[in-house]
């Protein structure tokens, strides 16, 4: 009797991703053949994104491709574009959707493997009502030497143009036993390197009793003796302590490697976005944060074409990236979502300029990201290496500050940590020389000789 089939496509950001890693582990348990998403199954899984209307188109594409590969397949959509778009997933079929919300996501490998039709009125629940984290243990990430630790959901920011408080809930955080019980587990299963992330990552900890906070929990992991690297997911600038940058640096677990949106560089915009500082204060976290940490990879996240963004206020944002010393760019143009305050703002732009402005910052990225690796030519860096399957069929890796890494070295050193020599850069793609191996494999050596 053959086993019954499971495919899990993931949209979005990487609490989605760690979130359908626990619906892969528990459905390999329950004795599930995990196929990929383009073939045919019993069983499809849509982990879907709203957070721009691409994302909600994407959501909906995946819904009708696994209708074609199998129409008589059972088929569960979670994530935030249930959360907003109920309807719309109802009506792309003739035959049942099990619609599972965020907050029921712990139910539903349980509710994909029922033989029962689906009630709405049992998974899906007003999330803003929501005070517990849905708690989704992890043993591993398939295919994966990075892993990813939720440690937080939900947000309390409400920015104008931005749909995910309404679609995860208000903030709530994984208590301190519960982060460290995955910590360990991923420290058993070898992860040489994990990510602490969250819809709002800085609120961690102020829903808990007692009150917690990201400082006190990094402080924490610092301690621990665990050969771990670990790296912390976007943050807002106002969430980046002293103290928490003193107990990054002063642990050499934590990589020198933030994250943080910026969306503008002009204080009218920033307002209309509510957001909560100034480019000023901005400027002085990128500060604050190389003085601690002075070889630090920043990326920021640059959001163009908002609603009344003219020449000037983009000239102020273009002006400020110019000027600070960060490593690279994610850029986005403005994106129009329905229920949110922007998108009942005047002065839309037109497509054209949203392109246009994407373009210059898209440049800007290029410049950037060139100066800040050839800064380290000739350097030696700690690189974990993750695999080899790129078009230049090299190693591949990411040095402590970010840095991807070419270099030749046998399958056999993946998710190891390894020295790597940069030697030149062509096209933004790094190139270098491994000068020593695995930790240990010198001592493993001379005991092989004895």
């Amino acid at each position: 009797m053959r086993k019954r089939m499971v495919a899990v496509t993931t949209l979005g950001c990487k609490v989605n991703q760690y979130e359908s890693a626990s619906f892969v582990n528990k459905f390999e348990e329950a004795g599930l053949e995990v196929v990929p998403f383009s073939t045919e199954a019993d069983i499809y899984v849509i982990n879907s994104c709203a957070v721009t209307g691409k994302a909600g188109a994407q959501s909906r594409q995946a819904v009708r491709k696994a209708l074609r590969l199998n129409p008589k397949a059972r088929i569960v959509v979670t994530g935030c574009y249930t959360q907003v778009a109920t309807q719309e997933i109802l009506e792309i079929a003739d035959h049942p959707i099990c619609i599972v919300g965020n907050d029921n996501k712990h139910l539903l490998v349980d509710i994909a493997l029922s033989d029962k039709f689906c009630d709405l009125e049992i998974y899906m629940g007003d999330i803003g009502r929501k005070k517990e984290i849905c708690s989704l243990p992890v043993k591993k990430f398939t295919g994966r030497t990075r892993a990813y630790v939720k440690i937080q959901d939900g947000c309390n920011n409400f920015c104008s143009y931005c749909i995910v408080p309404y679609a995860r809930g208000r903030v709530r955080s994984l208590a301190p036993v519960e982060v460290f019980r995955q910590l360990d587990v991923f420290e058993r299963e070898g992860y040489r390197e994990l990510v602490l992330t969250g819809i709002h990552v800085g609120m961690y900890g102020r829903d808990l009793q007692p009150r917690e906070s990201l400082t006190s929990l990094v402080c924490l992991i610092g301690e621990r003796k665990d050969q771990v690297r670990y790296r912390i997911s976007s943050l807002e600038p106002g969430e980046i302590t002293d103290e928490m940058l003193g107990c990054m640096a002063g642990a050499e677990k934590f990589m020198p490697h933030f994250h943080l949106p910026l969306q503008s560089g002009d204080d009218g915009i920033l307002a209309k976005m509510n957001r909560k500082y100034s480019a000023h204060e901005f400027e002085q976290t990128i500060a604050r944060i190389f003085s601690f940490m002075p070889e630090a990879a920043i990326g920021l996240d640059v959001m163009v074409g908002f609603p009344g963004e003219d020449d000037a206020a983009f000239r102020h944002t273009l002006e400020l990236i110019e000027r600070l010393p960060v490593a690279y760019l994610h850029v986005f143009p403005y994106s129009k979502r329905p229920g949110t305050m922007a998108d009942a703002m005047e002065n839309h732009l037109p497509k054209s300029v949203k392109d246009e402005r994407a373009s210059l910052l898209r440049e800007l990225d290029h410049k950037k990201r060139t100066a800040f690796y050839s800064k380290y030519i000739g350097t030696t860096r700690k690189v974990l290496a993750e695999t080899n399957k790129n078009r230049f069929k090299m190693m591949k890796g990411f040095s402590e500050n970010y840095i991807p890494i070419h270099f030749d070295a046998p399958l056999s050193v993946s998710n190891q940590l390894v020295q790597v020599k940069i030697e030149r850069i062509m096209d933004q793609n790094v190139f270098g020389v491994m000068v020593a191996g695995p930790a240990g494999d010198e001592e493993n050596r001379q005991k092989r000789l004895f």
